[in-house]
């Protein structure tokens, strides 16, 4: 994950939102991975919708968080699910 990636997010999410705020992260994984994105989150509920194949699932957590840094944390440490897709 490349640094502007980062730089540019975080400006964008400082635009959008007065911290704390309520953020809603949604990311698609293929099947059999749901487990490994809903435990990185055992203290929140997630929503999961299969895909019409059944190949992915589409999870959905909304979560107070407490900065832009904080956001970015969680992006980063989803990206270690392989095939995963943050939206």
């Amino acid at each position: 994950m490349e640094a502007n990636w980062t730089t540019s997010l975080k400006e964008k999410l400082d635009q959008h939102y007065a911290w704390p705020a309520l953020y809603t992260f949604k990311f698609i994984v293929p099947k059999g991975k749901e487990n490994e994105v809903t435990s990185l989150f055992p203290n929140h509920v997630a929503t999961e919708k299969t895909s019409k194949n059944g190949n992915y699932t589409s999870i959905t957590l909304q979560m107070m968080m407490p900065s832009s840094e904080s956001v970015i944390d969680v992006y980063v440490a989803t990206y270690t699910i392989e095939g995963i897709i943050a939206l």
